[in-house]
């Protein structure tokens, strides 16, 4: 049997679990800028159908009460480490297949966990103590059906397909539930009159191959209940990306070329984290009336350097005639291979190959860096301000920056809440710093856009779990335009 294991609301219920305040209320995890979407929504916030992807002011509009967490990235990946080092006591063959879900196959393991149901108790018994949130499980014969047992009685569901119903299960199922099917893919259904995933049996393989390519070889499949896919613990990567939606459109190429430094940095730090290289860099532009395009290029020689991707994107860039103010900027890369592979090199000195060497090298000191004081520890001048978004009146540009120096009076003295007065700060994209003073209040110094700001005044007001803020007192300060990034002093 396999098991699919599903987070619900994932991001939206740390922010509950870690708030207590925040219990059934709606909550989004997004950011606060008009151009942010959804990144997750409470159940809450669903029943006024609120999802992810959605853009954060159409949220506002459908609950104007909507209450807005930017989230952690690093809190989440943190505990989704721990979900998976749970499910790994089950089963040796666990896939991750994104930082919230996962799938297990328990096939030969039910001398030691139990059956079916009792190993999907288990875990969700775990997952509750050690991390006091909730999962929907799935138990299927076979994977795919796994994935739709889990989102069938969501929240903290737990549904088996026993081998007996496998066929009824098909027979009924709903074609939009079946994964892999899309808005494209639903149009042909229409047409062919297909409403389950059981009405595909009337249709031979070569007809479906014919109307969906390669996925009707798959579809198939799926209608006879075989899913061959295997639970690969391993499972390579095969891509690494980064994208930034823009809090208003730009059409300077010095912005453009801004932004894909930023996200050529990020996504060449996560590379080399994983020890790889890649041949293939491609960009992705979205435009203000929501159309999108995605170039790519795959070079003659492998690379790691953020340099070297930074440059191959901005040939992708400059190769575009483009006449629309952009909206969204991302860089990308795949076909990789890892770093210890040897390569074949060039009977001739090849002055590009150097260049990456080196670049390479003064990367990983970088991330070296990077890792242990923060990612906003270093950066190249370029993006020095970029964490400050811009603002348009007319054709002028406007700089929101603003700083504010802040004494916050309770029980906040400590270690705890100074790490969470930062993390609360960087994830704002707030520069500045947190200290404890002497006389037992705690001193800070935020700086960055007005709303930004005025969010974190709002959860010094509140403070960090275990804390009790009775007072935050405010002044305004001169900017600082030396500084970068968010510190503790001590």
């Amino acid at each position: 049997m396999i098991l699919h294991v599903d987070m619900d609301a994932f991001f939206a219920s740390v922010e509950q679990r870690d708030n207590p305040d925040l219990l059934g209320k709606p909550v989004i995890v997004a950011g606060h800028s008009s151009r942010s979407v959804v990144s997750a929504a409470s159940y809450e916030a669903r029943k006024f159908g609120i999802h992810s992807a959605m853009p954060v002011f159409q949220a506002r509009q459908k609950c104007p009460h909507i209450i807005i967490q930017p989230g952690s990235r690093e809190k989440y990946a943190r505990d989704s480490r721990k979900i998976m080092a749970i499910l790994r006591q089950f089963s040796p063959l666990v896939e991750p297949v994104s930082i919230d879900e996962a799938f297990l196959d328990i096939t030969g393991c039910e001398k030691l966990i139990g059956t079916p149901e009792q190993a999907a108790k288990k875990i969700k018994t775990q997952i509750s103590n050690h991390l006091a949130l909730s999962c929907s499980v799935g138990a299927a014969p076979v994977r795919f059906l796994a994935k739709i047992a889990s989102d069938m009685n969501k929240p903290d569901g737990l549904t088996i397909i026993r081998p007996e119903a496998m066929a009824q299960v098909i027979d009924t199922l709903p074609i939009s539930k079946v994964p892999g099917v899309g808005a494209k893919a639903m149009a042909q259904m229409q047409r062919l009159q297909i409403k389950t995933l059981g009405d595909v049996k009337k249709f031979d393989s070569k007809l479906l191959n014919n109307k969906f390519g390669s996925f009707g070889q798959r579809l198939f499949q799926l209608a006879r209940g075989i899913d061959p896919t295997p639970i690969e613990p391993e499972r390579p990567r095969k891509s690494i990306s980064g994208e930034v939606t823009l809090s208003c459109d730009i059409s300077d190429p010095r912005d453009v070329k801004s932004m894909l430094l930023a996200q050529a940095h990020r996504v060449g730090n996560e590379l080399r984290a994983g020890n790889q290289r890649c041949k293939k860099v491609s960009i992705k532009l979205k435009f203000s009336d929501f159309s999108q395009i995605t170039r790519s290029r795959t070079l003659e020689t492998w690379i790691s350097s953020s340099n070297a991707i930074f440059d191959q994107a901005l040939l992708l860039y400059y190769s575009l005639n483009i006449t629309k103010k952009i909206r969204l900027v991302g860089v990308g890369v795949s076909e990789f291979q890892k770093t210890e592979k040897p390569i074949q090199l060039s009977l001739f000195t090849d002055e590009n190959q150097i260049n990456n060497r080196q670049w390479e090298a003064v990367d990983r000191a970088m991330d070296s860096v990077l890792a242990k004081f923060g990612p906003d520890a270093l950066k190249k001048a370029t993006l020095k301000n970029q964490n400050v978004s811009h603002k348009y009146i007319g054709d002028q540009k406007v700089n929101p920056l603003c700083a504010v120096e802040v004494t916050i009076t309770g029980r906040v003295q400590g270690v705890y809440f100074r790490h969470e007065t930062k993390l609360a700060a960087r994830d704002r994209r707030l520069s500045g710093h947190v200290k404890n003073m002497p006389d037992g209040t705690v001193q800070a110094l935020f700086q960055g856009e007005q709303e930004s700001i005025q969010d974190m005044l709002a959860w010094c007001r509140k403070g960090s779990p275990l804390s009790e803020v009775t007072d935050v007192n405010t002044r305004t300060v001169s900017v600082d335009p030396a500084l970068t990034h968010f510190e503790i002093r001590y």
